[in-house]
């Protein structure tokens, strides 16, 4: 047996301010004018649910004001203490939580080890489009061991599981055992043990939430926080240019410049979790969207061969997409895994745009014209995302790949890209998407996007160009199963370095996260992107 102690909240407070509920280590008192201040945000997204236990980004975003997880993250994502104060590991497969004392629910009634049973149980069982049972799919038994111990038992060495929790809002079994899924849902029997308090939600419209008094730790310096939903880039800039807002965030980079420059507001942005890449049919011997430069099928699929894909590669300039397509918005890519996050390899730089190279590759594989091919993007995911994969099209003309762009809504991207071709089978040749977890593990990526496709195993969900690597797979399965950080960390750098060499799937850019703040505010950003009053504070004079 050996214990865990988390690394704690405090020593980061001062340094980072950016945990999901870290306040700045000895900053002055507020004054008592500052304690009535309304915060108000304007965010890109919509929350649909007040139920944290209903996977969706913006949900979670919202919803991490009022319900917080045994784990909290540090600003890279990386497992600190939370609701629980510390964790042993007893053996490989049982994980032991001690729970903080003094904590309560904003009924008043204190946090016990049955809440967090019954959090995790109801996560489980719950039914939807988006659960977190995929995050939890290790966990085979938790049980009370006391009011403020839980044990967890998993079904092998799970690596993953402190990642996974952290993901997790618990919930009163009492409040929700006694309320009805409608009212769980619209937030009328919201009862967390966070620092805010659900106030209100109009669908679509906004999130009002009031600061809660008797939170365990300090309190917030916001008595009230106004989350309203603006989707239009140009109206978001505009509501915090005007003052109508304190701050938006997903600043298109269009209007940066602008933000950055007017005497009212600033421009915060950093490196997040979101790595933007492209994926391959590696499966299929004539792929739907290749052809010759006559337009006919070919006798063979080119994005079968590594040098092809090496040549798509090299043709593709990284840095003028990061610095100009997408306006310093993004930063280049040759992993799946940002600078700072779990699993990055300092030695993994992005692959040199080299058209020369490019050209030579293709030839050597049979190809010297050439061929024609579509790429597939989304056209409503991120500020830039038509913009980019437009450019990558005219990348591969410029070295022989005629290529066009088929830009579609999420909706039906999503659909077309997992099942929409013949027999069920991903319909697209090749495609942009994003992949980034909020857990922050990237090891998710590996079992998700290169790992054998195996529905039964539910395993390689996303690898839809059904990549395949006996190695890569091996090893992924002994990250999942190494519990020492080091050593998995290491495992991870072999897999990514085998799976980049291959071009499993193809890292083009990390997303910057970007936000507009008045310059009344600071705001320390987060890898996950999220906006969180908890991470914004008055300025110092």
């Amino acid at each position: 047996m050996f214990r865990i102690r988390p690394t704690n909240l405090s020593a980061f407070a001062g340094v980072l301010c950016t945990g999901l509920l870290l306040l700045c280590a000895g900053a002055a008192p507020l004054a008592a004018q500052e304690l009535k201040q309304e915060l108000k945000i304007a965010m890109k997204a919509s929350v649909d649910s007040a139920d944290p236990h209903l996977l969706f980004t913006p949900n979670r975003n919202v919803l991490l004001h009022v319900y917080e997880p045994l784990v909290f993250q540090d600003r890279y994502l990386k497992p600190i203490a939370g609701l629980a104060e510390s964790w042993t590991v007893v053996d490989p497969t049982t994980w032991e939580f001690r729970l903080r004392a003094g904590v309560k629910f904003h009924d008043g009634l204190p946090l016990t080890a049955s809440d967090v049973v019954f959090s995790v149980k109801r996560a489980q069982a719950i039914t939807g489009v988006r659960t977190y049972r995929h995050y939890l799919k290790d966990i085979a038994e938790i049980t009370p061991v006391d009011d403020r111990t839980v044990r967890i038992k998993t079904f092998g060495p799970a690596a993953l599981l402190l990642s996974n929790l952290s993901t997790l809002g618990i919930v009163s079994q009492k409040t929700v055992e006694s309320a009805s899924g409608d009212d769980v849902g619209s937030g009328k029997a919201a009862n967390g043990t966070g620092p805010y308090r659900w106030a209100g939600f109009i669908p679509s419209q906004q999130v009002n939430l009031e600061r809660n008094d008797a939170y365990w730790r300090e309190k917030e310096p916001w008595a009230k926080v106004t989350i309203r939903f603006v989707p239009d880039d140009a109206a978001r800039a505009a509501a915090l240019l005007s003052g109508d807002v304190d701050v938006i965030d997903v600043v298109p980079g269009s209007l940066r410049r602008k933000l950055a420059d007017a005497p009212g507001t600033k421009l915060v942005t950093d490196t997040s979790i979101f790595a933007l890449y492209m994926h391959f049919d590696r499966f299929r011997d004539n792929s739907p969207f290749v052809a010759g430069l006559d337009g006919k099928p070919l006798a063979e699929n080119p994005l079968k061969d590594k040098r092809v894909l090496a040549a798509m590669s090299h043709a593709i300039n990284r840095v003028a997409l990061a610095e100009r397509i997408m306006d310093g918005g993004a930063e280049p890519a040759g992993q799946l895994a940002p600078p700072n996050f779990a699993g990055h390899d300092p030695k993994l730089a992005p692959p040199a745009y080299d058209p020369k190279k490019a050209k030579e590759l293709l030839a050597q594989a049979g190809y010297p014209g050439g061929f024609q091919l579509t790429i597939h993007c989304m056209n409503n995911r991120y500020s830039g995302d038509v913009q980019t994969c437009q450019a990558i099209a005219s990348m591969f003309t410029a070295v022989g790949i005629r290529t066009k762009v088929e830009a579609l809504p999420i909706a039906t991207f999503f659909r077309r890209q997992r099942g929409g071709g013949a027999n069920g089978e991903p319909e697209f040749s090749s495609y942009l998407a994003i992949f980034g977890s909020s857990s922050g593990d990237q090891i998710l990526a590996l079992v998700t996007l290169m790992q054998t496709n195996d529905d039964a195993k539910g395993v390689g969900g996303n690898n839809n160009g059904r990549y395949s690597n006996p190695e890569v797979d091996r090893l992924i399965l002994k990250a999942q199963e190494t519990l020492d950080d080091a050593e998995r960390e290491s495992i991870m750098h072999r897999v990514m370095g085998i799976a980049m060499a291959e071009n499993a799937v193809m890292p083009i850019y990390f997303l910057k996260s970007s936000w507009g703040v008045s310059r009344k505010l600071n705001l320390a950003p987060s890898g996950d992107q999220y906006t969180k009053a908890t991470n914004i504070r008055p300025a110092k004079p």
